[in-house]
């Protein structure tokens, strides 16, 4: 049986940051991906930021299959087929050292598992593993499903994505409920150049983003996104997947029903479809983070629910849990000891970082959305109609267009649930 100090199940952003820390600490470093290489099984909407990165590839900006930098990042309320727009731009995101980029992953994927094998470790893919390799109740390796496939190692890192298969075997997650998940969907609709820059009024090179509320996922929870690459568009939609199966709705149903939007159709006119992805996306949130080690195991990125929604960041996190657990591992092994106490300094550092202090803040907001479903389908029509009745010149004075707004608010929802609703908000945001 070949050994090793550090093994890594997945070959993703987490994956990979993992092997390259364990690597660049020293390690002799084996990643095991399923796929016919890094990339062909990973999806994600798109954007990748700048200062995670950065800290597992230094100025990775200078040699990296990036897309286009995110200069403008905008959000809309959708209402049949209206819209409410708003929106942040800033030129210096287009300047060293950036702030995100949009991303396609089979090809990021691809040459960040290149940079891993230049700190030394090997890949190995078209490999499954199937479970993990005990001695006297220790972690010793991993076994595969090749013929001699077992491997030994000192630590394993799981880093298997959302579907936790490996992970719950081993005690550390429970198996996913529909209710943890959202199922995404997403296109890469090819557009000339200059027609993207032309509709998002971007200078050359420029990109941004768009995230979609109410309508975007017939008022599930949930979001609509399109994101600018190079030469074609990235455009995906996502809602719980509970939600999704109690609505009946199909996720490629969701998709068209957000590409007939007369906004979101303008923008792809004349767009030819190159490719169709689905995948799932982890939406427990802080509490259910499973257990994140064990004696000679850590759990990291999607497999360990590091996913902010809200703030539609997950890469950063998948790719700092990463680093940190290639470190700590390298640490462990270099004091010869990977006990479970040894494997919680991965836990303290994830704590002591924006990671799992951005997902207890948030902690309660998902619970606020389930609990409350309305707030996907009134509000955005509501604050439609208000603008529309604001904004149309019809010679009727605006004070008394006010008072018929504020009587048509409080009509689709009362002065009880208004209050109710803000107040809810804001405990969730505690």
């Amino acid at each position: 049986m070949e050994n090793f100090d550090v093994i890594i199940v997945g070959g993703g952003p987490a994956g990979l940051s993992a092997a390259i820390s364990a690597a660049n600490g020293g390690m002799k470093t084996l990643v095991i991906e399923r796929g016919d290489y890094p990339g062909t099984k990973n999806v994600m909407g798109g954007i990748l930021y700048t200062k995670a990165t950065d800290m597992v590839v230094p100025e990775f900006w200078k040699e990296a299959p990036l897309e286009r930098p995110i200069i403008e990042q905008r959000l809309a309320m959708l209402s049949g087929d209206e819209s409410i727009l708003a929106g942040y731009r800033d030129p210096d995101w287009a300047k060293e050292p950036y702030n995100a980029h949009s991303i396609l992953r089979v090809k990021f994927d691809r040459w960040l598992a290149q940079q891993a094998e230049k700190a030394g470790v090997m890949i190995i893919t078209e490999t499954l593993v199937e479970d993990l390799l005990y001695q006297n109740g220790n972690v010793v390796g991993v076994r595969t499903g090749r013929a001699e496939g077992d491997l030994g190692a000192k630590v394993v890192i799981i880093a298997e994505g959302v579907n936790n298969f490996l992970a719950v075997k081993t005690g550390l997650a429970k198996p996913l409920k529909p209710a943890s998940v959202a199922v995404t969907v997403k296109e890469v609709i090819a557009l000339p150049k200059e027609k993207i820059e032309d509709r998002f009024c971007l200078d050359e090179g420029q990109g941004a983003t768009i995230e979609l509320y109410g309508d975007s996922t017939a008022g599930m929870m949930g979001v609509g996104f399109i994101y600018t690459n190079k030469d074609s568009i990235s455009i995906g939609v996502g809602a719980i997947l509970a939600s999704v199966i109690r609505e009946q709705w199909t996720p490629n149903d969701l998709l068209e029903n957000l590409k007939a939007k007369p906004y979101v159709k303008r923008l792809l006119q004349g767009g030819e479809t190159k490719e169709y992805l689905a995948h799932l996306i982890p939406e427990g949130g802080y509490t259910q983070v499973p257990r994140l080690h064990r004696q000679g195991v850590m759990v990291v990125g999607d497999t360990a629910m590091l996913m902010n929604s809200l703030n539609r960041e997950g890469s950063n996190l998948a790719m700092i849990s990463g680093k940190i657990a290639g470190e700590v591992a390298a640490q462990a092994i270099k004091a010869g000891d990977v006990s479970d106490q040894a494997m919680a300094v991965y836990e303290a550092r994830l704590r002591d970082s924006f990671v799992l202090k951005d997902l207890y803040h948030y902690r309660h907001m998902g619970e606020f959305f389930e609990n409350n479903p309305h707030l996907l389908k009134i509000y955005p029509k509501m604050f439609s109609k208000a603008a529309k009745m604001y904004l149309t010149a019809d010679g009727t004075p605006k004070k008394q267009r006010q008072k018929e707004i504020m009587q048509m608010l409080f009509e689709q929802r009362s002065k009880g649930g208004i209050i109710k609703d803000i107040y809810g908000a804001w405990r969730a945001l505690l």
